[in-house]
């Protein structure tokens, strides 16, 4: 899956769909979080008390959230649609620089 052109900033549906169902484990592990297995494919996160994480989807009883890839990036970790996009893809995000002038 490839990031969009700079000057377009759009996804296709398929690389939507596709971050929706990449699987979050290894994606949390390449950002250096801890995951614990549990039964049934499950895996807790330590450092998100009472989350829960299978496969491609997560919930959060205590919090009343859950999700797929794509919600995990932008409900637990704050990241918009985009910044989101990019990290499931493992893109680079995209800057636009500023002038100052």
């Amino acid at each position: 899956m490839t990031n969009p052109s700079p000057k377009s900033q759009r996804w296709t549906r398929q690389q939507i769909r596709d971050a929706r169902l990449a699987p979050l484990v290894g994606l949390l592990e390449k950002r250096g979080l801890q995951l614990i297995a549990r039964e049934a494919g499950n895996f807790l996160l330590p450092a998100y008390p009472g989350l829960i994480v299978k496969d491609s989807y997560w919930r959060w009883p205590e919090r009343n959230l859950a999700g797929n890839a794509i919600d995990f990036f932008m409900r637990v970790f704050g990241l918009s649609f985009h910044d989101a996009m990019c990290q499931i893809t493992a893109e680079p995000l995209t800057i636009t620089a500023r002038s100052s002038g």
